[in-house]
């Protein structure tokens, strides 16, 4: 059975839908990440501002956020991102330093969705491209 997925991302959390030929699953991923994040501690002046040190620190956070994402859509036969700013992209990069970059079908920009639509825009991307 083909795995198609789709995934709804920002820095806050995705929300992933796998459609089969018969069956849907959806699940949500947390970021555990804020817009703004603060880290306690102090920057050590050979390591640079305590603005590099937290842009260090966020890269960090989502990297093991995209990685955890990532996991669970490896054994999708196609994905399909979307969502608001740069996360997609971010993570459409991941997704190819990770060897996976012939699954993506399509990086598009969307709005904030409600789960339904996020799952409907999945299904309907899917139905589109097997209709062709």
């Amino acid at each position: 059975m083909k795995k198609q997925a789709g995934v709804w991302i920002d820095h806050k959390g995705a929300y992933l839908v796998f459609v089969g030929e018969d069956a849907q699953e959806s699940r949500r991923t947390e970021s555990g990440m804020e817009k703004h994040v603060r880290y306690s501690g102090h920057a050590a002046q050979h390591e640079g501002s305590a603005d590099d040190q937290r842009d260090r620190q966020f890269a960090a956070h989502l990297g093991t956020y995209y990685d955890e994402v990532i996991s669970q859509m490896a054994d999708a036969d196609s994905i399909l991102i979307f969502g608001p700013g740069e996360a997609k992209d971010e993570f459409h990069t991941r997704l190819v330093g990770k060897g996976l970059g012939a699954k993506v079908v399509g990086v598009e920009a969307a709005d904030k969705m409600t789960n339904h639509q996020v799952a409907a825009k999945v299904r309907q991307h899917y139905e589109k491209t097997a209709g062709r």
